[in-house]
């Protein structure tokens, strides 16, 4: 299973994965799922993907082929256009491999969120799906979620605001979440991947990978431990009445 999500805000995008990678309890790895594609002072891409490893490696595979020849990602001139770029390349994988997959009933499984800029307008989130149909993120909806999202997404929608929410916060934001996630299930586990772009910086300057055993990330997780237990400690007590008839 996968966690990875993307938060937009007013300062940029901060996008974040999980690393494990499983084929059953007995059969676990570590596989990093977050990609940049960057031309310095022009345009930035980063991608978290879920689903199927060898579909995803697959389309993450000729995005980085045709980008290394300036094709595809490469000459998009829009953040949409980029969009329907990955959701080509999904395509054009399904074609391949779609038939024989589903022949021994293992079904063709890939989602990407593709967040970055290119120069000139505005930077963006966007989540593309098995169809190859992409969905733009809002300021009114300002994150996206793949894979195991149910455990990371209340701390989203309580917490993230496109308009007050700064980078730093929304980062502490995406820790949270995939904390949240680790708690609750053991198929989605670190390192994670961590990665914030400002507006208009056309490359990446901040970067991070945090361990199981990460200072920061154990920090993190005990802080909002003890936050929350103290919170409801500090809470009014529910009152009760004596009346268990419902009349």
């Amino acid at each position: 299973m996968t966690y990875c999500l993307g938060i937009m805000s007013y300062q940029g995008l901060v996008l974040a994965s999980d690393s494990r990678s499983n084929s059953g309890f007995d059969q676990v790895s570590v596989c990093r799922k977050m990609h940049t594609f960057v031309l310095p002072g022009e345009r930035v891409f980063v991608l978290v993907s879920s689903g199927s490893l060898s579909v995803t490696q697959s389309v993450i595979t000729q995005l980085r082929i045709d980008f290394e020849r300036g094709d595809g990602l490469a000459k998009a001139e829009s953040m949409y256009r980029a969009a329907r770029v990955v959701g080509d390349t999904i395509r054009r994988v399904a074609d391949i491999d779609r038939a024989a997959l589903e022949r021994d009933k293992i079904p063709f499984n890939v989602n990407i969120i593709l967040g970055g800029q290119i120069k000139g307008e505005q930077s963006n989130l966007y989540l593309i799906y098995p169809q190859g149909n992409p969905l733009r993120a809002t300021k009114d909806s300002p994150y996206l979620q793949i894979g195991e999202v149910k455990y990371g997404r209340p701390i989203l929608d309580r917490g993230l605001d496109f308009n007050n929410t700064t980078l730093d916060q929304a980062a502490k934001y995406a820790v949270l979440s995939l904390d949240s996630t680790m708690r609750s299930n053991v198929t989605v586990g670190p390192p994670i991947d961590l990665l914030l772009y400002y507006e208009d910086e056309l490359i990446i300057r901040q970067h991070r990978r945090l361990k199981e055993n990460d200072p920061d990330l154990l920090e993190i997780h005990a802080g909002w431990e003890t936050s929350l237990r103290k919170i409801v400690s500090d809470m009014p007590s529910i009152r009760f009445g004596t009346d268990i008839t419902g009349e």
